[in-house]
């Protein structure tokens, strides 16, 4: 970068509040949205929507909630027109919501906006004017009286042509454009000009939007610039102190916080920050920010795919896998800490407690996502990891030893192919490695047979491709085929023993059961896996497994 950059660009200060309210602030409750998802976010579309896009994108936006959506720049384009006209004609506005449409401050456009709401229940006209110095001055080539003066004459005439539509309740909606560069002494005045004008009351307010058009500085500044215009602005009462953030310095999320407790009380955006260059503030974000924090946002994200699919096809603007809240990654951990940490979390959490599982700021299913995805597994994954996906995918909870052996399995192959192991997978490398080692030692079938107090049972098995039948007596099943085996010289120790059901329910209701057992060979610990319907065999299959892991092959051996 160059050393001239402390010349070349304009620093801007916090203005002088030296008893500034916004930091000792919290956001509790949710603000009034509009969505401009059909204006702003589709004029800076590639290719901007069709009518059948657009109309499947306004369906979507009152399907969420909002109540306040612009609908387009009608006197730009006959197709904008048509649009504005096809909503109001075919009825497709429910009860309750507002459209509104932009105009610029000029009489022929203005008159060309108020035919396109001709029959309208309730619409909001938006204009604007500049107010920073250099934009007035470089594109308009205006003084601020001549400003003021265009602000004054377009506020009568909407309001002679508003006063000509009774049958529909029109809203004043004001832009100083450039807010966030103009000073603020002239933003004030154009804005108190356009309330006087319009003779704004707590019954008929006027929105003055005040936009980040260009974010040119740090949103300390702007929550700076929006209280100082919450506590100077004449009428407060009759007025909506809306924003409108863009994000060309990637912080439109948190000026749109900092700027509602500064004061304001509605929100300018689109979903996931569509619009002119970087975007406009997330509205997605923004809301799911408030949900975090226990403030109802007044928007329904519970099916963020279902709004991200759609949203995607009427852009046909890719969404980030990292996006806040939506992304396809945003609740996938890779690394190996992570996921143990998740695991534990997803163990320890009750129902009914607020929710404190590690790395996830939000429960997935509040937004209708699934926790299927949560845990993916790569090189960067570890123990934690591989066992939840174990655990959820294929009903297997192995003891912490055994995940710890297992992972290095997991790793091995990750570093030997590289990129992402499925659940499938580490299934495969599980039965692999457990369930069917290539080795001696086969199980065929057992019987089990008491002798008083002893448990005992008649065992055949396959021992380099020969059959034997082994008989042995214990205390139970698990005893007796021990003790079976070390008659043929295959003498193990066995130090920890697990069984359950692979989905829920009992065994004998058909069920999975899954056996773990770790013997001891040579002071050497080897687990084994068994898998069958009937609890017994399932542990003799894990008995096998773990004879065959540790090596203890024998009869070819036997004295």
């Amino acid at each position: 970068m160059s050393a001239s950059s402390h010349v070349k660009y304009r620093a801007f200060a916090p203005i002088v509040l030296t008893d500034r309210q916004w930091p000792n602030r919290v956001i509790d409750r949710a603000p009034i949205w509009m969505s401009t998802d059909l204006r702003d976010g589709n004029q800076a579309l590639f290719e901007p929507m069709n009518v059948d896009k657009k109309m499947r994108m306004f369906q979507m936006l009152c399907d969420i909630g909002f109540k306040e959506i612009e609908v387009g720049f009608p006197s730009a384009s006959q197709t904008e027109f048509d649009f504005v006209r096809s909503l109001i004609e075919e009825d497709r506005i429910p009860e309750g919501v507002s459209i509104e449409v932009l105009t610029q401050a000029r009489e022929p456009l203005i008159r060309r906006t108020f035919e396109s709401i001709k029959g309208a229940k309730q619409a909001i006209v938006h204009f604007y004017a500049a107010t920073d110095d250099a934009f007035r001055e470089t594109v308009f080539n205006m003084d601020r009286a001549e400003v003021v003066k265009m602000t004054v004459a377009a506020v009568e005439l909407i309001k002679s042509l508003a006063a000509e539509m009774p049958e529909t309740r029109v809203t004043l909606e004001f832009s100083p454009e450039h807010f966030s560069s103009t000073d603020l002494d002239f933003a004030r005045e154009v804005c108190d000009a356009v309330t006087a004008t319009w003779g704004a009351t707590p019954e008929r307010k006027v929105i003055l939007n005040l936009p980040a058009t260009v974010e040119v500085a740090s949103p300390n500044v702007y929550a700076d610039q929006i209280e100082w215009m919450h506590r100077h602005v004449a009428r407060r009462d009759s007025v909506i102190i809306s924003l409108h953030p863009h994000n060309d310095r990637g912080t439109a999320v948190a000026a749109a916080e900092l700027g509602l407790m500064a004061g304001a009380d509605r929100v300018e955006g689109c979903l996931f920050g569509n619009g002119e260059r970087t975007g406009n503030v997330d509205l997605v974000t923004l809301a799911l920010n408030m949900h975090t924090q226990g403030v109802e946002p007044g928007l329904d994200f519970g099916d963020i795919n279902a709004v991200a699919r759609t949203y995607e096809y009427c852009t046909q603007l890719p969404i980030h896998p990292r996006q806040p809240y939506v992304g396809d990654l945003v609740f996938t951990a890779f690394s190996g800490s992570h996921q143990d940490a998740i695991k534990k979390g997803f163990a320890a959490h009750k129902a009914e407690e607020r929710w404190a599982v590690p790395y996830l700021p939000i429960d997935p299913a509040d937004v209708g996502r699934t926790y299927d995805s949560v845990i993916r597994v790569n090189s960067q994954s570890g123990k934690g990891g591989i066992a939840y996906l174990m655990e959820t995918e294929h009903g297997v909870v192995m003891p912490r030893r055994m995940q710890v052996e297992f992972s290095g399995v997991v790793q091995q192959h990750t570093d030997t192919h590289g990129g992402e192991v499925t659940a499938d997978d580490i299934w495969g490398l599980f039965a692999q490695t457990y369930i069917e080692p290539v080795a001696p030692v086969r199980y065929r079938e057992h019987h089990l047979y008491e002798n008083g107090d002893a448990q005992g049972i008649r065992l055949t098995v396959d021992i380099d491709g020969q059959t034997h039948i082994l008989t042995g007596e214990g205390n139970g099943p698990i005893q007796a085929a021990v003790h079976a085996f070390a008659s043929a010289s295959i003498v193990v120790e066995v130090r920890s023993y697990e069984e359950r059901s692979m989905k829920g329910g009992s065994v004998d209701g058909g069920a999975q059961a899954c056996a773990i057992i770790e013997v001891a060979v040579n002071g050497k610990e080897h687990f084994g896996v068994g898998i069958d319907g009937h609890i017994v065999t399932a542990s003799l299959k894990a008995l096998v497994s773990s004879l065959n892991r540790a090596g203890a092959v024998p009869m070819r051996n036997a004295a």
